[in-house]
């Protein structure tokens, strides 16, 4: 199976579902930028509360191809993204391990979100031992549905105000006695590290 998807900003669990089913990865490099999506927010789990962390970006209320937005970096959000994610997940199991492959991302300055959002799924897939040959989109195609090759069209319906129909699989958290679903794969492998792959597995399984 062919996965064609949108790129997001450090993907919820669904997301990274997805790709692991799939035998070859279709980026979607030729849509327009849509405003309130995942390609440019995430979810994690804070002390008090669920936090959105999202990477500003300019002209976002023009259509915009997904490839030309570029970062906002009039505002420091690099520096409270390090700092949220420091406080949410310092305590967790597998921090120490892997906090650095994260760290050395805010310390960049990519000019584009593509380029932010690459580095990042790059950086999640090797931590979590997944690998999978990812192309690109060489122009859009507005058809929805299964095209051909068995392709199946995933662009945005992994989106914050839609509700995905994936099975839940708990995993230990650091915060709260609720546990709480499908947030950034980023709280995954923090509180998982290299197991966190069994468990998206044991999602699909299901």
């Amino acid at each position: 199976m062919n996965l064609l998807i949108d790129l997001q900003y450090l993907p919820c669990l669904e997301y990274f579902s997805q790709l692991l089913q799939a035998d070859t990865i279709y980026l979607e490099a030729h849509e327009n930028f849509q405003k309130q999506s995942y390609r440019n927010r995430c979810k994690i789990l804070a002390a008090n509360k669920i936090d959105i962390l999202s990477v500003p970006v300019l002209n976002s209320n023009s259509k915009k191809l997904i490839r030309e937005v570029e970062i906002d970096y009039t505002q420091p959000w690099q520096k409270n993204h390090w700092r949220a994610l420091k406080s949410a997940y310092g305590k967790a199991p597998y921090y120490e391990y892997v906090y650095d492959y994260f760290e050395k991302i805010y310390d960049k300055k990519p000019r584009f979100l593509w380029d932010l959002n690459q580095e990042a799924l790059t950086v999640c897939l090797k931590l979590l031992k997944i690998e999978k040959k990812i192309l690109f989109t060489t122009e859009y195609n507005n058809d929805r549905g299964i095209h051909v090759n068995e392709t199946i069209d995933m662009r945005s319906l992994i989106h914050p105000k839609k509700q995905g129909e994936m099975a839940e699989v708990r995993y230990t958290q650091v915060f709260g006695k609720d546990f709480v679903s499908n947030l950034s794969i980023i709280d995954l492998i923090f509180n998982e590290g290299p197991n966190g792959k069994a468990v998206l597995k044991s999602m699909t399984d299901k």
